[in-house]
């Protein structure tokens, strides 16, 4: 397991062991499991992100810190769009679907007046860093 990897472990633990408190902040960043399908695997994988809230609907942004490269688990919501979302003691399915455009351009900038590092992740790549929207199923 690499240092992200058991990084990561560590983060999904502490969020299941503190379900009575709604939506866990990371160093005071609103968090969320996402649970997804590899798209070449087809195994299960958790992922924990920091999320934006807005009128009752939930994103993710596929950031991984300015690299070059979408992260593996934005391709799989691509390939795999069912999801299951933890946030806080709430667990439910979803369907991933990428925002586009001028909205997903309004969210970004919401996201990064929240959260100024996401606006030095979109300096640092060339990529336009996705917003993926999380849709309760049902």
């Amino acid at each position: 397991m690499n240092e992200w990897e058991e990084r990561n472990r560590r983060v999904i633990e502490e969020f299941r062991a503190s379900r009575d408190e709604i939506g866990v902040p990371v160093e005071g960043r609103p968090m969320l499991l996402l649970t997804h399908t590899g798209r070449k695997s087809g195994q299960r994988r958790t992922t924990p992100l920091v999320y934006l809230k807005e009128n009752g609907r939930v994103y993710v942004v596929g950031s991984k810190g300015g690299a070059p490269t979408h992260p593996d688990w934005y391709h799989n919501l691509v390939a795999n769009p069912r999801v299951r979302v933890e946030i806080g003691t709430e667990e439910y399915e979803a369907d991933a679907k990428v925002v586009t455009g001028p909205e997903r351009d309004r969210l970004y900038a919401k996201l990064v007046e929240q959260m100024p590092f996401f606006g030095d992740y979109q300096r640092k790549t060339p990529r336009v860093i996705p917003v993926v929207e999380l849709v309760r199923a049902g």
